[in-house]
C-alpha cells in the first residue's frame, strides 16, 4: 500500500513535468531552426496550454516544474558566476539595486491610499514588487496579521506580479535595447527591475548569455534582501499591530537555491573545473531554467487576470514602474557612458 501510494505520488509529479519539458523542448527546436527566442517561444506556449493546468494529474507536475526545478537550474547558474563577475558588478550598482528596494516599498507605503489601500496590501504589494515577486509576496503575507481579507490581498497580488512580470520580461529587453545598454548594463536593469526569478532568467538569457548571467546575480541580490526585510517588518508589526492569532510561520534566512548558487560561485572562484563540468552545468541549467518557463506560462491563466480588482491592479502597476523609473534613471545618471 505504502509502495503504491509514493508511485502514485511521483506519477502526480511526471505529468506536469513532462509537459512542460515537451514545450521546452518545442521551444528549443523553433528557437534553433527558426531564430526565435526560447525562453518566450516557452512561455507563450505554456499559456496556450493553460488548461492542462487545471488537470488533477498534472497539477502538481507542473507546480515542481515552476519552482522546484527553477530553483534548481538558478542553483546550477552559480558554475556560470565567479568573483571576477560579482567584482565586475562594482558597490555602484549594488548601490542602486538595494536603493530601489528600499525606495519602492517606501514609495508604495505612501501612495497606496491614492488607490484606496491600507498598509497591509500596499506593503504586501510593494514588498512583492521590490524583492521577487510571488514568492516574496507569500512570506510577507504570512508574517502579517491575518484578517477577513487577507487570502484576497494575497491572491491578488500573487496574480497581479505574475501578470507584470510576464509583461516585463517582454518588454524589458526591448527598452534595454532601445536605450542601448550594453550587456552588463541591461542585465542589471532585467534583473533589477523584473520581479519573478523565472521571468529574470527568460528576459536576461533572451538578450545574451552575459545579460542573462548578470541579470540572475543582480536577481540574488533582491532575493537576499527579504529575510532583512521581513525580519524589520516583524518587529514593527509585533509593535503597532493588532495583536491575536497563531505565530506566523517565517521564511528560511537563506532561501536554500541561493545558498547553493553561492556556494557553487566560490567554488567556482576558488577552483578550475574542468571544462566538461561547466559545459554540463550550463546545459542542465539550461534545459531546467525552460522547462521552468514553460511551468510557468501553463500557471497563467488570462481569466484570471480579468478577476483581478482594478485598484490592486493600478498599485502594482504603478510601483512597478516606480521601481523601472528609479533604476533606469540611476543607470543613466549614475553609469559612466560607453
Amino acid at each position: 500500500m505504502t509502495l503504491s501510494l509514493k508511485i502514485g505520488s511521483y506519477r502526480g509529479l511526471f505529468s506536469g513535468f513532462l509537459i512542460s519539458a515537451l514545450i521546452a523542448l518545442a521551444a528549443r527546436f523553433i528557437s534553433e531552426h527558426y531564430g526565435a527566442p526560447a525562453m518566450l517561444m516557452a512561455l507563450l506556449f505554456g499559456i496556450a496550454l493553460h488548461f492542462l493546468s487545471e488537470d488533477e494529474r498534472c497539477k502538481r507536475g507542473i507546480a515542481f516544474s515552476s519552482k522546484t526545478v527553477l530553483r534548481f537550474g538558478v542553483a546550477l547558474l552559480g558554475l556560470r558566476i565567479s568573483a571576477e563577475t560579482a567584482a565586475e558588478l562594482g558597490w555602484l550598482m549594488v548601490a542602486v539595486v538595494v536603493g530601489a528596494v528600499l525606495a519602492t516599498i517606501a514609495f508604495g507605503l505612501l501612495v497606496s491610499r491614492l488607490f484606496g489601500h491600507g498598509p497591509r496590501f500596499a506593503f504586501l504589494s510593494a514588498g512583492s514588487v521590490a524583492i521577487c515577486g510571488a514568492s516574496a509576496a507569500m512570506a510577507i503575507s504570512s508574517i502579517l496579521p491575518r484578517d477577513d481579507r487577507t487570502e484576497e490581498r494575497l491572491v491578488f497580488t500573487v496574480v497581479g506580479v505574475t501578470v507584470l512580470s510576464t509583461v516585463a520580461m517582454i518588454v524589458y529587453p526591448l527598452l534595454a535595447g532601445w536605450m542601448g545598454f550594453e550587456d552588463q548594463v541591461a542585465g542589471v536593469f532585467l534583473g533589477a527591475t523584473i520581479h519573478d526569478v523565472a521571468q529574470v532568467v527568460g528576459a536576461g538569457f533572451s538578450v545574451s548569455e552575459r545579460t542573462g548571467e548578470v541579470a540572475t546575480l543582480v536577481k540574488l541580490i533582491r532575493v537576499s534582501m527579504l529575510a532583512p526585510v521581513i525580519l524589520i517588518a516583524v518587529i514593527v508589526i509585533r509593535q503597532v499591530a493588532e495583536s491575536g492569532g497563531e505565530k506566523a510561520s517565517r521564511p528560511p534566512i537563506v532561501p536554500l537555491f541561493v545558498a547553493v548558487f553561492v556556494t557553487l560561485a566560490v567554488l567556482n572562484s576558488l577552483v578550475t573545473l574542468p571544462a566538461f563540468v561547466l559545459d554540463a552545468a550550463a546545459e542542465t541549467s539550461r534545459w531546467a531554467l525552460l522547462t521552468a518557463i514553460a511551468a510557468v506560462g501553463l500557471k497563467t491563466s488570462l481569466k484570471e487576470i480579468l478577476d483581478v480588482g482594478t485598484p490592486a491592479i493600478a498599485l502594482l502597476a504603478a510601483e512597478t514602474l516606480f521601481i523601472a523609473g528609479l533604476t533606469l534613471l540611476a543607470l543613466v545618471f549614475l553609469v559612466p557612458a560607453g
